[in-house]
């Protein structure tokens, strides 16, 4: 079968259409040859017939993006087993078939019936076969083709990365590289023109050009300058068809910037300059600001100003603002109008960052002439020293100078000053100053040893204008005087021993004196002069502000003497010198061989301690009242009667309470406690010797069995009424106390107070009848009969 292609329509496309039809039958198609073998039977020969002819097939070519009214032919299928009289069926399947493309199935031709579009999808992959009509059997074997778009010039140029923003610093060299920009076409880059692109620059010439080929932008121009213009935009323009009329053409917008170099020195816009400042400016304040212009922007602006020469520069000094690159004239030291009242200053302003590529152009630096203008100010007094100090001595009358403090007025009027303190502090009320002359003077009597030092505060003003007022401060030191006497540093408590030895050394004293030490450093020990020589005792001044005492003879004796007295002088070294007296108190104790002290006498404790002669009576009369109670607690135990009731029988206490007015103690036997006792407490019965209750139906052998039957209850009210009948008996009432508790229980009484010491022979085997809470009780006798019995 034959594929014949006619997508060559374009009479320019013929000659390639006939060229490529015939390249494509000798090297794209493919002749399928068909061997027909007939098998013969068996021993017969072999019979080879001449092949038949096959598919003769190859690419077909659709164009795209067609718009005509008719489908657009593509191709035709023809089969050598075609004889033209339609029995033969063609079928077309693969990609495509039936919706894009159609085949009249007699004739074999193939139509597109849509538009393509080979952007979207290059080609197609069909399947051709040939069919018998009548018998529906394949005439030929299914042969696979392709069905090419073939590309046609429909899309522009386009700049994906567009529009584009980019720098180049300034004064660069003719040709330096910009940015390279690439345009994209989507149309078949194998075939024709229609995606070779060329670039060209619609806007921004002269300045700029563009490479045709590669799309970089270079600059046009030498030294383009920034500070003429910095902002470019340049208009690339992408032409397929290599450029040629007719072809599609896409744009894009570059933005250029210059960048900035230092390519600009500093300049002042004038080069004199004039400045007024007042002399009362501060120290260290800004008093003016001056400023170079700089073309150049960001680090290639900055500067730094420098004061080179000029006869303030000791007196101002000048600084740069980082922000606002000015130069910030600041005062270093004050100003006075009375003795300079002008100043010149050359003052240079130089960058601080330099391109030696553009050196040519400088210097980088410039200068100008500063002229300042000092104004007069009308200033408050000025103090000659910037603060005072002042001695005065302690105990110094009222009144007493200190010291004089100076003021005068900086002005060329030189007015008059007047003094006076400020009254800040308690301080200031303890000195005056006289308002003309300055003179201070003291207004009380000053102790040293109170307050060794005073500040207060002097202010001087103008007479002509108050309102200008300086102040000082003045330090007043209070100068000692030797006028307190040495005195011992403390309490000593001197110990001798009776074992003591001539010579020895038993305390060492020193002094204190409230004067300083130019009036009490140095302090004398001597004994009293205006005693005798003390036989017992001597002192040593050691030379170093302290004094040892020693010891004249041999022995001490307690019971001869326990106390000693011993007096000391004590001068300092002032002028004058002063002196004071005081009274050492020596104890005599026995001490241990090593001199540990072991006891002293009595009366120097007592006389240490301080005991007044009446707390000695208090302790005396507490000591005989004491002996008193003793003696009366003593008679009190003689004179003390027998018991009222002795009962041997009975193992407890027994508390008697009487509550009666009359009888005394001979009511006690109108009655027997016993007898009103719990029946079950009672070994037997025992019965009122006044009254015999009628108990004659008890058997004397069954105490216990006796006592149960008895009913308490109906015995005291039986007592109850005896007693109130019977005239035998007192006829006062009586308290009667019974200790009865109810009725026994049935298991009878567990104490052991009326157990006998001895083992009992009772069988307690009836324990464990008595239920659970016995049960510990049951072992226990239980145990003990059974060890007992072996």
């Amino acid at each position: 079968m034959r594929i014949t292609s006619t997508s060559c329509i374009c009479p320019v496309l013929v000659c390639l259409c006939f060229v490529q039809r015939c390249y494509g039958a000798a090297h794209h198609g493919s002749i399928k040859v068909t061997r027909n073998q007939t098998k013969h039977v068996e021993g017969e020969t072999e019979v080879h017939h001449r092949p038949k002819r096959g598919w003769v097939w190859n690419q077909f070519f659709v164009l795209e993006e067609h718009m005509g009214p008719d489908p657009q032919y593509v191709g035709k299928l023809h089969s050598n087993s075609d004889k033209g009289d339609g029995s033969v069926k063609y079928i077309l399947t693969g990609e495509g078939a039936g919706t894009i493309f159609i085949i009249d199935d007699t004739t074999g031709d193939i139509h597109s019936t849509k538009s393509l579009d080979r952007e979207q999808k290059t080609h197609y992959v069909l399947h051709a076969q040939a069919i018998d009509r009548r018998t529906n059997k394949p005439l030929e074997p299914e042969s696979e083709f392709i069905i090419k778009v073939q590309d046609i010039n429909d899309n522009a140029p386009k700049f994906t990365d567009g529009p584009y923003i980019v720098t180049v610093p300034e004064m660069s060299e003719m040709g330096t590289s910009v940015l390279q920009v690439t345009a994209t076409d989507a149309d078949d880059p194998t075939y024709g023109n229609s995606a070779r692109v060329v670039y060209s620059i619609l806007q921004g010439q002269p300045y700029f050009s563009v490479d045709p080929k590669t799309g970089v932008i270079r600059t046009a121009l030498h030294n383009m300058d920034r500070e003429a213009r910095e902002h470019y935009s340049v208009v690339i323009q992408a032409k397929d068809m290599a450029g040629q009329v007719g072809g599609l053409s896409g744009s894009t917008t570059v933005n250029i910037t210059l960048t900035d170099v230092n390519d600009n020195p500093p300049r002042f816009p004038q080069k004199h300059y004039q400045l007024y400042v007042p002399e009362s400016a501060q120290v260290g304040s800004a008093v003016g600001k001056i400023k170079a212009n700089d073309a150049d922007t960001g680090s290639n602006a900055d500067m730094k100003y420098t004061i080179i020469n000029g006869d303030g520069s000791g007196v101002f000094s000048i600084s740069t603002d980082k922000e606002t690159r000015e130069g910030i004239l600041s005062l270093k030291k004050p100003l006075n109008y009375e003795k300079k009242k002008s100043y010149t200053l050359n003052i240079e302003g130089a960058n601080t960052h330099l391109d030696f590529r553009f050196s040519h152009l400088g210097p980088f630096k410039d200068v100008t002439m500063l002229k300042i203008i000092v104004g007069d100010v009308d200033e408050p007094p000025l103090f000659t020293m910037p603060s005072y100090v002042m001695e005065v001595y302690e105990n110094a009358k009222i009144g007493t100078a200190v010291g004089t403090v100076t003021a005068q007025d900086p002005d060329i009027a030189n007015s008059l000053v007047r003094y006076f303190v400020v009254h800040n502090t308690e301080e200031d009320r303890y000195f005056t100053v006289d308002a003309s002359t300055g003179t201070i003077k003291t207004a009380k009597i000053f102790d040293r040893e109170e307050t060794p030092w005073y500040n207060i505060t002097v202010a001087a003003s103008e007479i002509d204008n108050p309102g200008l007022v300086s102040h000082v401060p003045v330090g007043i030191r209070i100068l000692d005087v030797n006028d307190n006497p040495p005195e011992l540093a403390r309490e000593y408590e001197i110990v001798v021993c009776e074992n003591a030895k001539p010579g020895q050394v038993i305390q060492t004293i020193s002094a204190t004196d409230k004067d300083n030490s130019a009036n009490g450093a140095r302090f004398h020990f001597s004994l009293d002069e205006g005693l005798s020589m003390n036989p017992n005792f001597t002192l040593r001044n050691n030379e170093d502000n302290t004094a040892s005492i020693l010891t004249r003879r041999r022995r001490y004796s307690r019971t001869t003497q326990d106390v000693y007295y011993l007096p000391v002088l004590i001068s300092d070294g002032g002028t004058p010198p002063l002196s004071s007296s005081s009274t050492l108190t020596i104890r005599v104790c026995a001490c241990e061989r090593d001199g540990r002290v072991r006891t002293c006498h009595a009366e120097a404790f007592f006389s240490s301690a301080g005991l007044s002669t009446g707390a000695l009576i208090a302790i005396l009369l507490c000591v005989v009242i004491l002996l008193a109670i003793v003696v009366l607690f003593i008679t009190l135990r003689r004179s003390k009667k027998e018991p009222l009731i002795i009962s041997e029988e009975d193992v407890r206490e027994n508390v008697v309470t009487y509550d009666d007015e009359g009888g005394g103690e001979e009511d006690t036997e109108a009655f027997d406690i016993t007898a009103l006792r719990n029946p079950s407490a009672a070994e037997e019965l025992k019965y009122r010797r006044d009254i015999r209750p009628e108990v004659k139906h008890l058997p004397r052998h069954h105490p216990s069995s006796s006592l149960d039957s008895i009913d308490v209850q109906e015995f005291i009210k039986q007592r109850l009424a005896e007693a109130d009948l019977d005239p035998s008996v007192p006829p006062y009432d009586s308290l009667q106390t019974y200790a009865y508790e109810g009725h026994r229980s049935e298991a009878g009484s567990i104490s052991s107070l009326d157990s006998a010491t001895t083992h009992s022979d009772q069988d307690y085997n009836y324990l464990g009848d008595w239920g659970p809470e016995f049960k510990k009780l049951a072992e226990l006798y239980g145990e003990i009969e059974s060890e007992r019995t072996t």
